[in-house]
C-alpha cells in the first residue's frame, strides 16, 4: 500500500503592514483575515498539519484560538519590510527537518491576504503537484490586460507604448492566446526546492486556474473593502 504524503500547510503573517497596519489580524467577514488561510489548512483532507510562522506574540495567539499550530516566533530579521518572504519559507523548513515531525512531502503555503480562495482549489494544486513534474504550483486567474493590447510603458519623453506590440496591422485581442494574472491563493513546492532556490521561477512552474473574484489579494483598505464585500455576498447566497 502506497504511503500517503506528507502535506504541510504554512502561513506567514507579519505583525506589521504599511499598506494596511495590522491588517493580518482585522476581522473580515467575522473572523480575523489570518483564519480564513487557517480554516483551509484545516479543512483540507490532503494536509496534515496547518502551521503559523509569525514574529507577532498577539498574532500568535490568535492563530492558536483558530487551530493552527505556532511552533515558533519568527526572528524579527526574518519579518521586517525588506527581508524576502523566502528566507521565512527556508526558516519553516529548517525547524521541520530540526524537529521529531514526519519531513514534508510537500510544503502548502498559504497567504492571509488572498481570503478568498476555496478548499478544492488548494486541492487541486496539491494534487497537480504530487502527480509530479512540477518544482512549483501556483495559482493565476483571466487578466483583464494584455501586453498586446492596453498594457503600456512610458518613456523617459513621456512616450507611450505597447509593451509588446502585435506584429499584425489591425489585430484582436480575442486573436491571441489569454494571459493570466498570477494570483495569491496558494503555493505548493517541495522542501528541497525551497532551499535550493531563491525563486520558484528557478524551477518548472505548473499553475491552476481560480475565478478572478477568488484571488482578491489584499494589500490595502480598498482590497480589504472589496474582500469583505464578497465575502458577505457569498455568505448571503448560501
Amino acid at each position: 500500500m502506497q504511503k500517503k504524503p506528507i502535506v504541510y500547510a504554512w502561513i506567514f503573517a507579519r505583525g506589521g503592514s504599511k499598506g494596511l497596519p495590522r491588517k493580518n489580524s482585522l476581522p473580515l467577514a467575522g473572523k480575523p483575515l489570518i483564519a480564513h488561510a487557517i480554516d483551509i489548512g484545516l479543512e483540507s483532507e490532503l494536509i496534515d498539519k496547518a502551521f503559523v510562522s509569525t514574529d507577532d506574540p498577539e498574532l500568535a495567539d490568535v492563530a492558536r484560538q483558530y487551530g493552527a499550530e505556532v511552533p515558533f516566533i519568527r526572528p524579527a530579521d526574518l519579518a521586517t519590510d525588506s527581508a524576502p518572504e523566502r528566507l521565512a519559507w527556508q526558516h519553516a523548513v529548517e525547524w521541520i527537518n530540526q524537529s521529531d515531525l514526519p519531513d514534508m512531502d510537500a510544503m502548502v503555503t498559504l497567504p492571509p491576504t488572498a481570503p478568498l480562495r476555496t478548499v478544492e482549489e488548494v486541492n487541486q494544486g496539491i494534487e497537480l503537484f504530487l502527480a509530479g513534474g512540477w518544482d512549483t504550483v501556483i495559482s493565476v486567474s483571466r487578466s483583464d490586460r494584455h501586453p498586446s493590447f492596453n498594457v503600456v510603458n512610458v518613456a523617459a519623453d513621456g512616450q507611450v507604448g505597447l509593451v509588446n506590440p502585435p506584429e499584425q496591422a489591425g489585430a484582436r485581442r480575442q486573436d491571441f492566446d489569454p494571459v493570466y494574472d498570477i494570483a495569491t491563493a496558494f503555493y505548493v513546492t517541495s522542501p528541497s526546492f525551497v532551499m535550493r532556490t531563491d525563486s520558484f521561477w528557478e524551477g518548472s512552474v505548473g499553475a491552476v486556474e481560480i475565478p478572478t473574484e477568488h484571488a482578491v489579494d489584499i494589500d490595502g483598505e480598498l482590497d480589504f473593502a472589496f474582500a469583505a464585500f464578497l465575502l458577505n455576498r457569498k455568505q448571503v447566497k448560501q
